[in-house]
């Protein structure tokens, strides 16, 4: 009797010690048995220090807002015959989400799904690229966030004009690429409504971009570089021509500035690849779908120069400028 007591009581321990040890366990250990790990696709035009920024900004609004993520992460490396090879792969691994980070990437996976959400940054015209059909109401499984700041081309237009005298201005680009060309037209016609002229070199690859610079010798007294990706991926080679002969080089954004362009009215492609991903938080989270969500634009210009470029230009800056320098 007294051994069948004893076993009811070590039982009776057992099964309280079980429940205790189920209760004692934390309210985030619980939460993270039932949380979905996404599955995120994610294609990048190349590797550039802009769209890698961008790209780390998304990562960080996702951990932010404690999604938790697995990267499919693939790079076409500059090659567009890439493109759709990539997007067909993160189709086929069945990915929760695309991000889309550049203009020819966001093409290449909308043209293979319809029905996966993309987020896309680092695309400078989303409707003449035919990925949305507005701004403010986007309409199909697409959307996300702008790199054209509505007053950067006119404020750089203003400047190489009103502050460096310039006359005409080279550009170098790749007119392949739709998004430097809606850029260019857009630059054409506001030079040429303040009297500057454009003088344009177009290049297919990056191992293109120093001769095409060097045939504006010349023909021109200043360079402005847009986001093109083909130019940016092989910045130096413009970089070393402009110095060279002392032609102050105006560029798109602030990665530019940092590797040696004169300046830029531009923000930080981490802040556009952040915006993105908190985009991306709501799709996931079923809060919202693409269709609902209007692409986005830069929130702050902001006006940063390169010093050292500044210095061997024998620039004076002025206060009125509200210049910074970058880092």
């Amino acid at each position: 009797m007294k051994k069948k007591i004893a076993f009811i009581l070590l039982a009776a321990v057992l099964f309280l010690a079980a429940c205790g040890g189920e209760s004692e366990k934390s309210p985030e250990a619980n939460a993270k048995e039932g949380t979905k790990t996404f599955k995120i696709g994610v294609t990048q035009i190349v590797e550039h220090p802009s769209l890698n920024a961008a790209y780390d900004g998304f990562k960080k609004a996702l951990e932010d807002a404690g999604i938790d993520a697995e990267y499919e992460e693939q790079n076409a490396q500059n090659d567009n015959s890439q493109n759709t090879t990539i997007a067909n792969n993160l189709v086929s691994a069945g990915v929760d989400l695309i991000f889309a980070n550049s203009t020819p990437s966001a093409q290449a996976v909308a043209s293979v799904t319809k029905d996966i959400p993309i987020v896309f940054t680092s695309v400078t015209d989303a409707v003449s690229a035919e990925l949305v059909q507005s701004m403010e109401q986007p309409g199909g499984n697409v959307t996300g966030t702008v790199d054209t700041q509505p007053d950067a081309i006119p404020s750089t237009v203003a400047f190489l004009k009103d502050e460096l005298g310039a006359k005409n201005v080279g550009m170098v680009f790749n007119s392949g690429e739709i998004n430097s060309r809606a850029q260019v037209d857009l630059v054409k016609e506001q030079m040429s409504a303040v009297g500057l002229n454009v003088v344009e070199a177009s290049v297919s690859t990056s191992a293109e971009v120093k001769q095409a610079t060097e045939s504006l010798l010349g023909k021109v007294d200043s360079l402005y570089i847009i986001t093109d990706n083909t130019v940016v991926s092989a910045l130096e080679s413009v970089i070393s021509v402009a110095n060279d002969n002392k032609l102050p080089m105006m560029v798109g954004e602030f990665d530019s500035v940092k590797r040696g362009g004169l300046g830029a009215y531009g923000f930080e492609y981490y802040d556009i690849g952040y915006e993105a991903g908190q985009m991306a938080v709501k799709i996931l989270n079923g809060e919202s779908t693409p269709a609902d969500l209007p692409v986005q634009f830069p929130q702050n210009l902001r006006f940063v120069l390169n010093k050292e470029t500044v210095d061997l230009l024998g620039i004076e800056v002025k206060d009125e400028w509200k210049a910074e320098f970058a880092e």
